[in-house]
């Protein structure tokens, strides 16, 4: 059994699946397997998979109909034997030694969890090339040929992922920001198998790793904090805004709100649900409700309507922790409030 599974979710990525693939066959670290998941994908990733499976076992292949992320996700768990679970999107990759450093890490702290960041250089750059016509594809982050010696790297280990989890923005003097997790993507962490097995992403939904991460850290895990850019994520260039990609948007984000919130009024204690209202619940609905400016037709504002009133009535809108999540509160209220009249 190899320590470590990374699972790879492929659907129409040709153009960056070898970049990707080559980041995980040149890791310093040899004991894992890539579990890469053919998500039904009708370009020419299948025969680069079949490509790179011949040349190093290591490489598996799962062949599936094309199910969306969370899909693809929970079938390369199905299969995957590591110790730990690796997650990468298959248009990015991989620092070398991030397999080397985040096992080291796991099995010196006794850790459930090693979280590390993505390069923060790296994808404005790339923003810019883009911006100004020039060549993004080939582009080779500095910090992707650096190198670290594992045991001299400063971390700091928890118990308590609470404090230091979060969506919120902190300004650059508070002493604790080095060591927050910001944000849920799940490919910014090394797992421990048996900590995520039994915790499937929700299948048919955008933003899906936000009630996911909100499951984990209901676990408590023991979690080790490591500050490097591991990860090197290509942003999505398009940016295109259509009245039916928000209102899908809006209502992924309500159904990953409402599973997340419903999983935390039965199982959450006081603090883990007011930490985690406090620093993610109500970032998301303010998320959400950021949708409804781009909606431009009645049909679509009803539907918005209908879901933030589904979340009142389960109670996801009570007790806005700040001044601010009251405010958001206000303004929901009212929306609601002028839908109901509009339409009467």
């Amino acid at each position: 059994m190899p320590a470590i599974s990374v699972i790879i979710p492929i659907y129409n990525v040709e153009k960056y699946l070898r970049r990707c693939l080559d980041s995980v066959l040149n890791q310093t670290f040899t004991d894992w397997e890539a579990i890469c998941v053919n998500d039904g994908s009708p370009d020419n990733s299948a025969a680069i998979l079949e490509e790179y499976a011949a040349r190093d076992s290591r490489f598996k292949i799962v062949t599936k109909k094309n199910g969306g992320l969370s899909d693809a996700r929970n079938a390369g768990m199905q299969v995957a034997c590591g110790d730990f679970i690796l997650f990468l999107d298959s248009d990015d990759f991989i620092h070398p030694q991030t397999m080397e450093i985040t096992h080291f890490l796991a099995m010196r702290d006794g850790s459930d969890i090693v979280s590390f960041t993505y390069d923060r250089i790296y994808r404005p750059q790339l923003m810019v090339r883009y911006k100004l016509g020039m060549d993004t594809d080939n582009v080779i982050p500095g910090r992707l040929h650096k190198r670290y010696q594992p045991a001299a790297i400063k971390t700091l280990v928890t118990d308590d992922v609470y404090a230091y989890a979060t969506e919120r923005a902190h300004n650059a003097f508070n002493p604790k920001r080095k060591w927050l997790i910001k944000h849920c993507q799940v490919w910014k962490n090394l797992y421990r198998r048996e900590l995520i097995a039994d915790t499937p992403f929700i299948k048919g939904i955008l933003f899906e790793d936000f009630p996911w991460w909100s499951a984990i850290m209901l676990k408590n895990p023991r979690v080790t904090i490591a500050p490097l850019p591991l990860y090197f994520y290509i942003p999505n260039f398009g940016g295109i805004v259509l009245s039916a990609k928000q209102l899908r948007i809006l209502h992924s984000l309500c159904d990953g709100i409402t599973d997340a919130y419903n999983r935390y009024k039965k199982d959450a204690n006081d603090y883990q649900m007011r930490m985690w209202e406090r620093n993610f619940k109500w970032y998301f609905i303010k998320w959400a409700f950021r949708k409804i400016k781009y909606m431009d037709n009645r049909a679509d504002m009803d539907a918005a309507r209908a879901r933030f009133i589904d979340l009142e009535k389960i109670g996801a809108l009570d007790t806005p922790p700040t001044r601010w999540a009251r405010r958001l509160r206000c303004k929901i209220c009212q929306f609601i409030k002028t839908c109901k009249n509009e339409k009467n």
